[in-house]
């Protein structure tokens, strides 16, 4: 075997040793019919936790997020925001709960140059270059992040390193952790900027939610510290200003695809741990859904 033919071989997951426990399943959605055709939100509800969402669901609390199907149980591609977001930024969305190996990912996008096989999937876009933004970038769309966290915060050098994945960059401190009004601040800039946009060019845009984040006892009245109680008063906050955006987004620019989730989960004394960058299930464990909406109505 070549030099080049080893470095191949080593460096290519052994598909064949899980092609057992492949489902074979249809992708729920065809990213052909999406790339190169419609807008893409990813938008990250940065801390959510799971079992919250789906209880705030059940409880018909969070009627725009409820307009577009259940909440999926997925597993974190980290523990805290940063390893979360260079998985999710190289194409490793949060993959279902009950997945038992690599192959079981349901992906929308492949990066072409590594594992897998390097044969792209069914459905999937796959891309070249280090990021999806990248990616898509060569397929003409302009990419927009719109920060929360202080991961986003680019008066840091850490804090610049996510918004220099995109074309264009925004945080200002009103988007800040800290800031009762945070995310009504993101979505009346995001709705502000889309109203001077090239109607010709595709946009990605990535928000960083970041309201549930600590510290979010003020969305619960009354309450003078973080707890359950008050991370679920904050998603029904964010679910309010996620209707303006998306009808604002419809409005403006049409069709889009709409990617959601949490980036991790976090602790509120549960065995004794507090908030996240460890491994405990309730910070493991996050919900994701995709849909779209359209000009017309939300699907």
């Amino acid at each position: 075997m070549s030099e080049e033919g080893m470095r191949s071989a080593e460096q290519e997951v052994p598909v064949r040793l899980f092609a057992g426990s492949r489902t074979n399943k249809k992708p729920s959605v065809d990213m052909a019919q999406v790339v190169g055709k419609k807008d893409i939100l990813f938008i990250c509800l940065d801390t959510l936790r799971y079992d919250v969402a789906v209880e705030e669901e059940e409880a018909g609390r969070t009627p725009v997020f409820n307009q577009f199907g259940k909440w999926k149980k997925c597993q974190a591609p980290g523990n805290f925001t940063y390893p979360s977001h260079h998985a999710m930024f190289a194409g490793f969305l949060p993959c279902g709960f009950d997945a038992k190996n690599v192959t079981d990912r349901e992906l929308l996008f492949f990066p072409k140059a590594i594992g897998l096989g390097k044969k792209e999937p069914e459905g999937a876009f796959a891309f070249s270059g280090s990021t999806i933004m990248e990616g898509l970038e060569k397929e003409g769309y302009d990419t927009w992040c719109v920060g929360g966290v202080a991961f986003f915060d680019k008066r840091s050098d850490l804090g610049r390193v996510f918004p220099g994945y995109f074309k264009k960059s925004f945080w200002h401190p009103s988007f800040g952790c800290p800031v009762k009004d945070s995310t009504k601040n993101q979505v009346d800039f995001i709705l502000r900027k889309i109203a001077d946009a090239d109607q010709e060019k595709h946009i990605f845009l990535y928000l960083n939610v970041d309201a549930i984040h600590y510290p979010n006892y003020f969305y619960q009245e009354g309450a003078s510290g973080d707890s359950l109680s008050s991370h679920a008063a904050a998603l029904r906050y964010v679910d309010q200003e996620m209707g303006r955006l998306f009808e604002g987004w419809r409005a403006q620019r049409g069709d889009a695809f709409v990617i959601c989730c949490s980036d991790h989960g976090t602790c509120y004394g549960e065995d004794e741990c507090q908030f996240h960058g460890i491994n405990h299930p309730v910070v493991n464990t996050i919900p994701y859904k995709h849909f779209f909406i359209s000009a017309g109505r939300w699907e």
